[in-house]
């Protein structure tokens, strides 16, 4: 298993509308996709326009391959993306067992 971690810039005062477009794409869109597993979103309390959101993907390359190469990539940046003041900033990571 795998974690993307994203850290999304929203335009100052579209928060909310964020916050509901964001549980939309999840619900509809994410839930459906190929190795998801779960998804956080979580708000800065010093910035709130800035948020960070955490999908665990089976593998990464259901991530790289099998979501951001398909058309539900699309429709998850077309209900999310009008909101973003910069491109988000995505990494991923693994856990480690110690």
């Amino acid at each position: 298993m795998i974690t993307e971690i994203a850290v999304v810039q929203i335009i100052p005062g579209q928060e909310q509308d964020f916050e509901k477009a964001i549980a939309i794409a999840v619900s509809t869109v994410l839930t459906t996709a190929a190795g998801y597993m779960n998804f956080n979103l979580h708000r800065g309390i010093e910035s709130p326009s800035t948020y960070t959101f955490l999908i665990q993907w089976r593998s990464l390359e259901d991530h790289t391959l099998g979501f951001r190469e398909s058309d539900l990539f699309v429709q998850w940046r077309a209900i999310i993306g009008k909101h973003f003041a910069a491109p988000p900033q995505v990494e991923h990571w693994e856990g480690i067992t110690i």
